[in-house]
């Protein structure tokens, strides 16, 4: 079984807003799969069922992102998993909005969400599904620019981007990280070159 972690925050307020990329594409994932993400349980909300052949638990931290690794540790403790078998979803913006990465261990690169789950799990061993959504203008105006709602010229690149990471983490889940990891890469490598020189 393959913990599948989307990071965002919980409410209305935030639901459309950079920071919860991870939520939607979890919540893409579970409609396209049929699973019920809605029990509540380690300050989660988690659903489990099938994506193609694997078994898999989706959960969605309801901690607020600073302390999603406090949910996810609880998860992966009852479960008996280790971080080699969590993939995270999560937004990025050391990538132009509408790119997605594949990515195994590294730093938090920033995210309080993902440094809070290295703190919890040890490290960074897990796997991360990286979703672009690019720099403010002024790096002072970053907090603000995360918690942003979508505007709405952005809308028809987000439903792409989504459709993408869900690509991506079926990828995982069918061929193992690092074919995967691989394989999606250089496809978007080819449509976005200059997402890589960004994110160096």
């Amino acid at each position: 079984m393959k913990i599948i972690a989307g990071l965002g925050n919980p409410g209305d307020p935030y639901r459309m807003t950079r920071h919860n990329m991870g939520f939607l594409v979890l919540d893409a994932l579970a409609e396209d799969a049929g699973i019920a993400v809605q029990k509540k349980k380690f300050e989660a909300l988690l659903g489990d069922g099938r994506i193609g052949n694997e078994r898999v638990l989706l959960v969605k931290p309801q901690t607020f992102m600073n302390l999603s690794g406090q949910s996810v540790r609880q998860v992966i403790d009852f479960y008996q998993k280790t971080a080699e078998d969590l993939i995270v979803v999560h937004d990025d913006l050391d990538l132009p909005f509408g790119t997605a990465r594949i990515k195994v261990g590294g730093g938090d690169g920033g995210h309080k969400g993902v440094r809070s789950l290295m703190d919890h799990l040890g490290g960074g061993a897990f796997t991360r599904v990286r979703l672009g959504i690019g720099k403010p203008s002024f790096k002072d105006d970053t907090e603000h620019y995360v918690l942003q709602t979508f505007p709405k010229a952005d809308l028809e690149t987000l439903a792409e981007v989504v459709r993408k990471a869900c690509e991506a983490v079926r990828e995982i889940l069918d061929s193992g990280v690092r074919p995967a990891m691989n394989r999606f890469n250089t496809r978007e490598r080819k449509a976005a070159p200059e997402a890589d020189i960004q994110s160096e």
